[in-house]
């Protein structure tokens, strides 16, 4: 009798994680639509390439539809408990950390672009020029990337040879060998959310001055601004609740195995996918210049090709 209960809560379980994965694949390709529609809207339209708050938005983009791919097989991969060797997830995973990181870093990249169009109007074509931009996205890439090298530099570091031929599933948590090393990562994280939380804060309250003073035209664009620039906060808030999200799964872990799926699969879909939908609504369908577009190329060729 007691084979038999275990035998069907295990297919109980195998069938919840079946439905988990499906609902997590459509989420991941209406997400990824969306995102390659309004990447195609992007390379399509000269403006919006030869502006740096297009240009940021499409780094955005371009980041977010990357990290929803290869976390999405990852997820896949731990769900079916499909292993590999350490060292191929050793690249994987410093990509993904890279590109984990790239979002805020972008974000608040964005919402500096947006305190020198309002504050600063008179310096905004020459600090915002598109030469100032590509080297922009290289800075971004370069900061991004300092998480990884902490990261990995502690686990060569501390790690054997015969480790990296191991199979294991893969995760960034295999790389945690001592409790130091998490708290380095915690630290280096942490100080990076706090420099872009000060410089978000920053924007937010220098554009609100602006908005008060403004009258008219200026005065909308102020507006406008302040709520790119709280969007964009809010965004940074689920990357930092993210950030937090694998500690206390680790403490789940320890008191229950079924809650730490049930959480671990909440935060996937709260902190994980629904950031990415924020970029979309904030420029796709906020900003006037791209909706217009949007509209006009989307839905005037929908009916051009049904009349």
């Amino acid at each position: 009798m007691k084979d038999n209960a275990s035998l069907v809560g295990g297919k109980v379980l195998l069938r919840q994680i079946n439905d988990r994965v499906l609902i997590v694949q459509m989420l991941v390709m209406v997400f990824l639509c969306i995102n390659l529609l309004l990447i195609s809207m992007f390379f399509k339209n000269e403006s919006f390439y030869t502006t740096t708050r297009y240009i940021l938005f499409a780094v955005n983009l371009l980041s977010d539809s990357f990290l929803l791919v290869v976390s999405d097989i990852l997820l896949i991969l731990v769900f079916f408990n499909l292993t590999f060797q350490v060292w191929l997830c050793v690249i994987i995973c410093f990509v993904l950390i890279v590109y984990t990181t790239v979002t805020p870093v972008t974000l608040t990249a964005m919402t500096l672009e947006r305190y020198v169009a309002v504050c600063m109007p008179l310096r905004h074509g020459e600090l915002c020029s598109t030469r100032n931009t590509i080297n922009c996205i290289l800075i971004i890439h370069a900061l991004s990337s300092v998480p990884s090298i902490f990261i990995f530099s502690t686990f060569f570091g501390s790690a054997s040879l015969k480790f990296y031929t191991k199979y294991q599933l893969c995760s960034v948590e295999i790389f945690i060998l001592f409790r130091w090393q998490d708290n380095l990562r915690s630290a280096v994280y942490q100080i990076f959310f706090l420099i872009m939380c000060i410089i978000i804060v920053f924007c937010y309250v220098k554009i609100m001055k602006v908005a008060k003073a403004a009258s008219g035209k200026d005065k909308r664009s102020s507006r406008k601004g302040l709520r790119t620039v709280a969007l964009h906060g809010f965004q940074l808030l689920l990357c930092l609740i993210r950030l937090w999200c694998p500690f206390i799964e680790a403490a789940i872990f320890a008191i229950n195995v079924k809650l730490f799926i049930d959480v671990r699969y909440i935060n996937y879909i709260m902190f994980n996918l629904a950031p990415k939908c924020l970029s979309p609504l904030v420029y796709g369908l906020w900003d006037e210049t791209f909706s217009h577009a949007l509209k006009k190329n989307v839905f005037c060729g929908f009916f051009r090709r049904n009349i």
